[in-house]
């Protein structure tokens, strides 16, 4: 007689085998799957806790300012040097003019004051001439004087005049001292003028703000009309240089994990596609260490929590352009241990 089930049903020798076919592939796969999963995990070490990296630039006023124009777009590809943004010049034009101003003033004070030098150099060239003249006519009049061919009265006199132009000369030398002191603090005078317009020139240039790196601009904080400080950032420029990934393993993970071994990175965006990379360093401190609240094991009561520890990895091959990747694209990294 045939079996029959609890409904009364009976159950026909043809479905027996197929049923037990089934499941036996259900099985056989299930092991093949199995195996290959423990298989690959011999070969690779694997952590989905991993984000794509980049340089981000802040782009910042280095003067206060009322923002004229905007040049950049959201999302816009922009090069090394290209205008950004464009703040008021008229008050820093104004700056500069009187720093140029002050400069000319006091380079003609300069001037000035080398030509009473000069003049003072020629009062004591004169002066000495008249001296040396004096004191011939006074050694003259001593020899006069001793053969009594003048009078006392005359020789005094010649003396008297003698006397009185070396005081002059000795005079004229001191103004010329003095004047040649005054040309150096005249200098000294150009060149904080100089100075001084050059800083106007800087304050002047820094309206004109850049883009200090090649990138694509992705938060702009800026509108025009609004009045900006300087260190406030106004837009953040990611670089297109280069892009990585920082993945954070367990720290049981990482005595398999070496600077330079092959990285499978697959990206969340992409699914199927896979990337090539390599390990290229190890942090030296966990992530924790370097949290703004880092934790105290020294006090209150100790858990251990297992760490993780952030490596490296860099693209071993150039993106293509249908698969454009961003900062902070979430993936799965794959280090061939084996």
């Amino acid at each position: 007689m045939a079996d029959k089930n609890t409904s009364g049903k009976e159950l026909t020798p043809a479905k027996s085998p197929l049923r037990i076919i089934i499941i036996g592939i259900l099985l056989a796969g299930a092991l093949v799957w199995g195996g290959s999963k423990i298989y690959h995990s011999f070969l690779y070490v694997e952590t989905d806790n991993a984000q794509i990296e980049g340089d981000i630039y802040p782009v910042i006023s280095r003067i206060p300012g009322k923002v004229e124009e905007v040049q950049a777009g959201d999302n816009q590809r922009v090069n090394k040097g290209d205008t950004l943004i464009r703040l008021e010049r008229t008050d820093y034009e104004v700056r500069r003019d009187i720093a140029a101003a002050e400069l000319l003033s006091a380079q003609a004070e300069v001037k000035a004051a080398t030509n009473q030098a000069n003049a003072a150099k020629s009062g004591v060239s004169a002066a000495e001439a008249t001296s040396r003249k004096e004191q011939a006519d006074l050694r003259r009049n001593e020899n006069l004087h001793r053969q009594e061919v003048i009078s006392q009265a005359e020789f005094d006199a010649v003396k008297a005049g003698a006397e009185a132009t070396s005081a002059r000369y000795a005079g004229a030398g001191n103004n010329y001292q003095a004047a040649l002191a005054v040309i150096p603090l005249k200098m000294a005078e150009v060149k904080k003028r100089e100075a001084r317009l050059r800083e106007a020139e800087l304050q002047l240039s820094y309206t004109t703000i850049t883009a200090p790196a090649a990138g694509q601009v992705s938060k702009k904080n800026v509108q025009p009309g609004q009045y900006v400080a300087p260190g406030q950032q106004l837009i953040a420029l990611v670089g297109s240089k280069e892009l990585w990934i920082v993945a954070n393993f367990k720290e049981t993970q990482l005595d398999k994990i070496a600077p330079g071994l092959p990285v499978i990175i697959k990206v969340d965006a992409y699914p199927g596609k896979e990337f090539k990379g390599k390990v290229e360093s190890l942090s030296s401190g966990t992530g924790a260490k370097f949290a703004m609240l880092p934790p105290d094991n020294a006090s209150g009561n100790f858990i251990k929590v297992t760490q993780r520890i952030p490596v490296k990895i860099l693209f071993t091959e150039k993106p293509d352009k249908n698969h454009p990747l961003a900062a902070g694209m979430n993936v799965v990294v794959e280090v061939k241990v084996k």
